[in-house]
């Protein structure tokens, strides 16, 4: 009988006994050999049939970063995968265009990782499973309260024969069995077609797919098919042949087997590099769904990347229906920065380096338009400005415009090209190209001279108080040790030069002067409210023992110690030292500043900070004290 197409408005030929594809039970496998030579790089044949592209009516991404994609690495954490599920969730906005995310279902990390997700109470990514073909695993399904769930249904004779041990008609009968086990319980089953581009077809594939279609027509309930492109062999060529055609494979589901396209989805790996391609183009032939991982981490080569396929979708659509493409930057630095993972600098949409320009010719261009050189406006669609990479050309101006694009400063916070560290990379630079040097320098390179020139950059709140309040007592701490007077060691000489100094600075509690054993020589130099308490404290005392004479002492040169706890005062205090040298450089003493915590510092939490590292210090130094004794 003939049964009438809506969509194609004619009649369809329905297949009767006298015509149909059936399971072809073979005694050995058909391993393909003369496509697949082990020995040699696969081929890629042709059939010359030509196929017309035919979107499926709807298209979207899943995901499998918690499943494929933790095959890949060591297992993220549970407060990770809540984050990264958020942040996907973000990502494909509220139309759902991230429509599923699966999860491992066996130990007790993945059961609470499914939990804490499902209490966040989002819509998109949809959470389902994935277990093995055993009747045994699906509790563990109803267990999460999940809807649905991939299943492993390996279709490649390589796998039935030579890793299941079973015929083709075995292994049908399994696999349907546990569909129909997974069906009574109300669950929606995703059959994993694995290793479906080295399978055969029309012989164990169609009639599979046939046979699941019937059961979805008696049980009323969706059968899902994943398309599972394991090795990465799927081609886009048109005119290839089977099972290597990812058209002809989507069109043979959809016209001879009668899967609808939304029950469809891609699976597939990059081992040739061809993962994100082959997923967009089972979009363009019917196949509703693509599916994909965060940066396209997956087992062995990986996934197509989510990023990616959120861009060919935009692309594909002319819209971004409701998806927020800056969240792509804010999983990159996520994975940077909390997972520590790195990620290659010229990888596409998240690397460091992805709208950089490196060479010459491409940055005078960028300066006229940077559209010249810039794929979008990376700046809008991914908080991603073009940075021009640096040379001697750069300036001082463009090296500090590559610190606040590298490193997101905005506002206050940004670096201003008149920065003292600004003029020390830009004098390495200009070495650098007078040496010879005919290539940019690197993020690295320039990431390296950052932390060494502006290190308050890679400091919290705290640890950049703390070094502002150093750097400005440095200043005039080294001009107080160049003054002849210092050098004598002379206290009656030295005391009215520091007194100066504490004068000009009333964050700084003493100022003070040891010899070469460590012997105080001078009064506690202080300001005038403590002056006659604390001048004459400790005149002649052993110092010796102190961090901020044995460091100056043992190094030669200036020394910032940790917060600490005077004795004298109780005052949260650090102490910054430095040597003191006679006219002939030779070292005749130690000059050293306390300054107070609680004059910088007004926020309590940093105040509660600095004593917890100082009450540490002091706990650390006395255990190892008890320890030696």
């Amino acid at each position: 009988m003939a049964k009438w197409n809506p969509e194609k408005r004619v009649l369809n030929h329905q297949h009767t006994r006298f015509w149909r594809f059936e399971l072809r039970d073979v005694d050995e496998p058909n391993l393909q050999k003369e496509v697949f030579p082990y020995e040699e790089v696969s081929r890629i044949d042709f059939d010359h049939r030509i196929i017309p592209i035919q979107p499926a009516e709807e298209i979207f991404i899943t995901d499998t970063t918690f499943r494929d994609g933790q095959q890949a690495r060591p297992p993220y954490t549970v407060q990770q995968i809540v984050d990264l599920y958020s942040l996907m969730n973000r990502l494909g906005g509220e139309n759902g265009i991230i429509r599923q995310t699966e999860f491992f279902l066996y130990s007790r990390k993945d059961k609470e990782g499914v939990a804490r997700c499902q209490d966040l109470g989002l819509r998109y990514p949809e959470i389902t499973g994935w277990i093995r073909a055993a009747k045994e695993d699906i509790p563990l399904v109803k267990e999460a309260g999940l809807k649905e769930t991939g299943i492993l249904t390996s279709v490649s004779d390589y796998h039935i024969f030579l890793k299941l041990n079973k015929k083709r008609s075995e292994a049908l009968n399994d696999y349907l069995d546990i569909v129909r086990a997974i069906l009574d319980t109300g669950i929606v089953p995703r059959c994993h077609f694995e290793d479906i581009t080295r399978a055969d077809i029309y012989g164990f594939c169609i009639p599979f797919a046939l046979e699941l279609m019937k059961l979805r027509e008696e049980s009323g309930i969706d059968i899902k098919i994943r398309l599972c492109d394991t090795m990465g062999y799927g081609v886009t060529y048109p005119g290839a042949s089977l099972p290597r055609s990812v058209d002809k494979l989507v069109r043979a589901f959809i016209d001879d087997a009668g899967v609808p396209g939304h029950l469809l989805e891609w699976h597939g790996h990059n081992d040739f590099h061809k993962a994100l391609i082959n997923a967009t183009t089972a979009w363009l032939y019917g196949c509703s769904a693509a599916n994909s991982t965060l940066l396209g981490l997956g087992e062995r080569t990986g996934n197509p990347p989510i990023e990616g396929l959120i861009m060919e979708y935009i692309g594909l659509m002319g819209g971004t229906n409701g998806i927020d493409t800056t969240v792509i930057t804010d999983i990159a630095q996520y994975f940077r920065n909390k997972i520590d993972f790195k990620i290659p600098a010229n990888f596409p949409f998240v690397g460091s380096d992805f709208n950089v320009t490196r060479a010459g010719v491409h940055a005078d261009g960028l300066i006229k338009n940077e559209e010249i050189y810039n794929i979008f406006d990376t700046t809008k669609i991914l908080k991603r400005p073009i940075v021009p990479m640096v040379t001697d050309k750069s300036g001082k101006a463009g090296i500090a415009y590559w610190i606040n694009s590298h490193f997101g400063l905005t506002g206050d916070s940004a670096i201003d090209k008149r920065h003292p560290g600004i003029s020390k990379i830009n004098k390495w630079i200009n070495e650098e190209y007078e040496d010879g040097r005919m290539t940019t320098i690197s993020s690295e390179e320039l990431e390296a001279k950052v932390r060494k020139y502006l290190p308050e950059l890679f400091m919290s709140d705290l640890e950049r108080i703390k070094f502002q309040a150093a750097e400005a007592a440095i200043a005039v701490l080294r001009k107080i040790i160049d003054d002849p007077a210092m050098k004598t060691m002379k206290p009656e000489l030295q005391e009215p030069v520091m007194q100066r100094f504490i004068e000009e600075y009333p964050s700084i509690q003493f100022a003070y002067v040891v010899d070469m054993n460590g012997k105080k020589t001078t009064k506690n130099i202080t300001n005038f409210v403590d002056r006659a308490k604390y001048e004459n404290y400790g005149v002649g005392t052993d110092q010796s023992d102190r961090e901020w004479f044995i460091e100056p002492m043992r190094k030669g040169k200036l020394h910032v110690t940790d917060f600490y706890i005077s004795k004298m005062t109780g005052a949260l205090c650090f102490t910054v030292s430095e040597p003191i040298t006679d006219d002939n450089d030779e070292m005749v003493g130690i000059f050293g500043v306390d300054i107070k915590v609680e004059d910088l510092v007004k926020e309590p939490e940093y105040i509660a900070e600095a004593t917890q590292i100082a009450l540490k210090a002091e706990y650390d130094a006395k255990y190892k004290s008890d320890r030696w004794m």
